[in-house]
């Protein structure tokens, strides 16, 4: 088996196609073709408000377990190549505090200047960080104590959360963003800007849970890479698809008294999640790795492959100018009802081509 798992690249890739535009592609269908099926399609490209789970609130989680499940790979190939052990602790203290710098100036930082209001909570600080503290651990720890502490982990903050109210709750629940600790560590800790003023869904406490997202990933990316006689990859497979049915079982037991929800990143969230990361990873990884059907796979591993560059490429450049430039005359004759839909895979289009020329030329982003 190669050291590098192309279902990683292709898994990356249909991840990121939802923030590419995707999600807007399925939700025109609402309007183009009205029916409870598009409905339902156009809810689940949205976040939900509070607790609950949509296809848009897995985007997020999944990215962090797949760079968990690549890190074992990474960290083997390092010391195949002989780089010490404090040059892998530089890479990874570099990678964490690179993709929190990159996270405040996709908040704005270069366009003001503005120390005191900007975000420093973001997406990609919760990456950079929960992977890093997790890639910590992975490097220090065997599986059985990282087991432990991962548990400890969802536990720990599942029993903080539960019995310790904010002190400023003004009467609203332990679950709730002002009720709640996570909130309350935000406000009195984080500096700059909130995202919801009274919580932040990337903020300080949060981030334990998150750790744990990474550990799984971690978890996920050693079984693959175990040999023991017996063991073969479609055994892999078909086991991780099991592990992924027992956490959504666990997951949804756990949120009868922990909601699942993301803005505070519960431990039924991280669980359930866990369960939806493992089931796609095991199906991506039979059809691509194990029985070698990769030829449907380059339109996502293009994406995959510069998916930090698409991300902050899009707070940057102006895709939608281009795709409308290029396509928006001839959408105009279109029905009214498809235009949405046409604008939506003009601008996937043009996000694409962007990518798969970078593609060609072998330029990729990697923090």
């Amino acid at each position: 088996m190669s050291s590098r798992l192309q279902s990683l690249d292709a898994l990356r890739g249909f991840d990121m196609f939802f923030i590419m535009g995707g999600a807007g592609l399925l939700a025109a269908l609402a309007i183009w073709f009205p029916c409870s099926f598009t409905e339902e399609l156009a809810r689940q490209m949205d976040h939900v408000e509070w607790n609950g789970l949509a296809h848009h609130d897995t985007i997020f989680p999944l990215f962090l377990f797949i760079a968990g499940i690549s890190f074992p790979f990474s960290l083997e190939k390092q010391r195949a190549n002989g780089r010490s052990e404090w040059q892998i602790h530089r890479k990874v203290f570099v990678r964490g505090f690179v993709l929190f710098a990159l996270g405040v100036i996709y908040n704005g930082l270069l366009s003001s200047w503005d120390f005191v209001n900007i975000r420093y909570a973001s997406v990609l600080a919760r990456i950079g960080f929960a992977w890093m503290f997790a890639a910590l651990l992975f490097i220090h720890t065997g599986w059985r104590c990282r087991a432990g502490i991962t548990a400890a982990l969802l536990v720990g903050y599942w029993l903080l959360v539960r019995f310790v109210p904010a002190p400023d709750a003004m009467g609203e629940g332990v679950y709730t963003a002002q009720g709640s600790i996570v909130g309350y560590i935000d406000r009195i800790l984080l500096p700059g800007r909130i995202y919801y003023g009274n919580l932040d869904p990337e903020g300080i406490l949060s981030l334990i849970p998150a750790i744990g997202t990474a550990l799984l990933g971690m978890f996920t990316g050693e079984w693959v890479k175990l040999q023991r006689p017996g063991l073969t990859p479609s055994k892999k497979a078909v086991w991780m698809a099991v592990a992924g049915i027992a956490c959504l079982a666990l997951g949804l037991l756990w949120s009868l008294d922990f909601p699942i929800n993301k803005k505070l990143w519960t431990s039924s969230f991280v669980l359930v999640v866990a369960a939806y990361s493992l089931l796609l990873f095991a199906l991506f990884y039979y059809l691509i790795d194990v029985r070698g059907w990769r030829r449907w796979t380059l339109f996502f591993t293009v994406i995959g492959l510069n998916s930090i560059t698409i991300y902050l490429g899009q707070k940057f450049i102006n895709f939608s100018f281009t795709a409308d430039r290029l396509f928006g005359g001839l959408i105009h004759f279109l029905p009214e009802s498809a235009q949405p839909f046409f604008t939506s895979a003009a601008y996937v289009a043009v996000c694409w081509l962007f990518l798969y020329m970078l593609y060609r030329l072998r330029l990729f982003l990697k923090v």
